[in-house]
């Protein structure tokens, strides 16, 4: 084995390495998924099920531009957030970019607003 078969094996297992701690951050939620940054200021909502998806129980609703999302996971985050929010059912439309969010009480943006911004996106009216 000659010292160029080395250096280049050590290369290839210190990407390896560097991959495979990128990929685990992603799959904790430690980090972005299509970025890769650290997440530090973002919050991971908990998947809430929706039990009444009557559309005709929720008289409010709302569509909003949402910015930031890149991935059918960031749509994910955005819907856990929104679904927080007290009497809301919301679907996200990644490829438009738009949250519909239904409510059986009066439309409070504040509140998605926040939410949304909570896990790291925005919420555009």
């Amino acid at each position: 084995m000659h010292a160029i078969d080395i250096v280049l094996i050590v290369a290839v297992v210190a990407l390896l390495i560097f991959a495979l701690h990128r990929a685990i951050g992603t799959w904790t939620g430690q980090r972005d998924c299509c970025s890769g940054s650290k997440k530090t200021a973002m919050k991971r909502f908990p998947k809430v099920k929706v039990a009444d998806t009557d559309e005709s129980h929720y008289p409010y609703a709302a569509d909003y531009q949402i910015s930031g999302m890149k991935c059918a996971s960031c749509a994910d985050n955005v819907t856990r957030a929104l679904d927080s929010v007290g009497r809301t059912w919301a679907t996200v439309d990644l490829k438009r970019g738009v949250a519909h969010v239904r409510s059986k009480e009066p439309i409070d943006e504040n509140s998605y607003s926040s939410a949304v911004k909570m896990a790291g996106y925005r919420l555009i009216s």
